[in-house]
């Protein structure tokens, strides 16, 4: 019967790849389209009204109107739609707010999904996933099993216990339809646990019964918590890896961060044979992207999800009305910080997010980093996406496997130069650490020409000074900072140094750290 139903997702797969075609084609068409049906669905609500939306005919006009906005700007109109309020942003009432634990602000953030924001956004979106999965493999079995749902949870406003707040992964899950049901596992009861460290427990009992494990194909999740996951399943059966206990898994979905620091620990997980491993761009406010081939790391932009974009260049960033383009203005290898207009009622929203596009016939891009979570204390703009790839060829070389990383500055004082200090946890320490810590500084210049600018006979900036903490560091600090659970990430990159001191001050209770 399986077998059966996973022919008729595969055949349907093919059919709506027709429509993926079509955006890929015809992108500004696509793009325009939206933006007017956006502009029209909203002109009647408090937002519309206020900022003349049945005046706007074009773009000009709705940049001319509506200037961009922040999370500040948008809370008063976010707030009156908790509290049950209807018309505010978007047609009707909103009883869905997805939880944004951003790691560059330890304040909550609240973006309403909406019913057309939830169907026509992260729904659509993962299934367009799961579509560009089948075009390149026919032949896959995913709907013949089960996915292994990893997903935060979800709890009641205080201020209007009618308006669920949660991360939106556990939103879909609430809103999952019953049909779908006997394709994922766990049950909701426990998907939708509050304590991740008992989930965790919970899901590895289940996930490693032999009559589960046969039926698992796939899992999605951040990187970070999905590897605890799988390390804790291999603890509780003795496995040396994951396919020992999974014989028929597929596919990982990823998102949330990026996956090269973990890449070394992940062929340890699954030696045995090819996994493909995706990933998404699935965020708080929307599914804007997902990767086409399993070696093409690249992401291809959704341009008809129910979001319209803006892109602001580089120089602009600062700016609080920033010159922004569309999607047929863009070029590529250049870095954009991207707005967004959704159904889901944000307008002219600064995300945060840096993309940069790889390619424009199809829009292909990667994640750079966050317009706040850089170092850039010395001129040397370093960027996530900077940090990420120096380490991953860094431990290839010298065959080591990273668990977490921070990096923050170490600010000039009296003759003394500046530079970058680095926390390090590794799950397969390198043989010479003084050697890891010269490489990981050499190709940090070769990506990054600010960076190798300062760096020039150790004039501006002196070596990246590099901390070895004992396993298990970060999960603490994460946890002591409630930060613990499956949508809260790691901060990479800071222009300060409270991370450093926090995670050295504790590494040192743990045991004996390394410099």
């Amino acid at each position: 019967m399986r077998t059966i139903v996973n022919n008729l997702f595969s055949n349907y797969f093919q059919v709506r790849y027709i429509r993926l075609n079509r955006i890929m084609r015809k992108p500004r068409r696509v793009q325009e389209q939206l933006f007017q049906k956006l502009i029209y669905s909203a002109r009647n609500t408090q937002w519309g009204k206020d900022f003349g939306f049945s005046q706007i005919k074009t773009v000009h006009d709705f940049r001319r109107q509506v200037p961009a906005q922040g999370y500040e700007e948008l809370f008063p109109y976010i707030h009156r739609t908790m509290l049950g309020e209807p018309d505010v942003l978007w047609p009707g009432k909103v009883d869905l707010f997805s939880k944004s634990s951003g790691t560059t602000n330890d304040k909550s953030k609240y973006i309403p999904v909406t019913i057309e924001n939830m169907r026509k956004c992260h729904i659509r979106g993962t299934w367009d996933t799961m579509n560009l999965f089948y075009h390149e493999h026919p032949e896959s079995q995913i709907f013949s099993g089960r996915n292994f749902l990893m997903s935060g949870s979800h709890y009641p406003f205080e201020e209007n216990r009618k308006s669920i707040i949660g991360d939106v992964s556990a939103l879909m899950i609430k809103r999952m339809p019953f049909v779908a049901r006997p394709f994922f596992v766990p049950d909701r009861n426990i998907a939708l646990m509050p304590e991740w460290e008992s989930k965790i427990e919970k899901m590895a009992e289940i996930a490693i019964d032999p009559k589960i494990a046969e039926t698992v194909t796939m899992i999605g999740g951040v990187p970070t918590w999905v590897i605890v996951f799988f390390n804790r399943m291999l603890e509780l059966t003795g496995k040396e890896n994951v396919h020992q206990i999974w014989p028929n898994f597929e596919a990982y979905i990823h998102g949330g961060v990026s996956l090269r620091p973990y890449k070394g620990e992940l062929k340890r997980l699954f030696p045995e044979k090819k996994i493909s491993f995706r990933e998404v761009y699935n965020a708080s406010e929307g599914y804007f992207g997902t990767q086409i081939f399993d070696s093409d790391e690249d992401m291809l932009l959704l341009l008809d999800n129910g979001v319209f974009y803006e892109f602001i260049p580089k120089e602009e960033w600062s700016k609080d009305h920033p010159r922004t383009l569309t999607i047929d203005q863009v070029e590529r290898d250049q870095e954009y910080a991207l707005m967004i207009s959704t159904n889901a009622g944000l307008w002219r929203y600064r995300i945060g997010d840096v993309i940069k596009f790889t390619s424009i016939q199809p829009y292909k891009f990667v994640i750079c980093g966050r317009t706040k979570q850089h170092l850039n204390v010395f001129g040397e703009e370093v960027m996530v996406d900077n940090t990420d790839q120096a380490l991953e060829q860094v431990s290839e070389i010298m065959q080591a496997t990273i668990r977490d990383y921070t990096v923050g500055p170490v600010f000039m004082s009296g003759h003394e130069q500046g530079g970058h200090e680095w926390v390090l946890e590794f799950e397969n320490p390198p043989h010479n650490l003084d050697r890891f810590s010269f490489l990981l500084d050499k190709h940090l210049q070769n990506l990054n020409s600010d960076y190798e600018a300062k760096r020039y006979r150790d004039m501006a900036l002196k070596s990246l000074k590099l901390n070895v903490v004992p396993k298990g560091t970060f999960e603490t600090w994460m946890r002591l900072r409630g930060k613990f659970g499956n949508q809260n990430k790691v901060p990479r990159l800071a222009n300060h140094r409270h991370h450093i001191k926090e995670l050295l001050n504790l590494a040192d209770r743990i045991g004996v750290r390394q410099e």
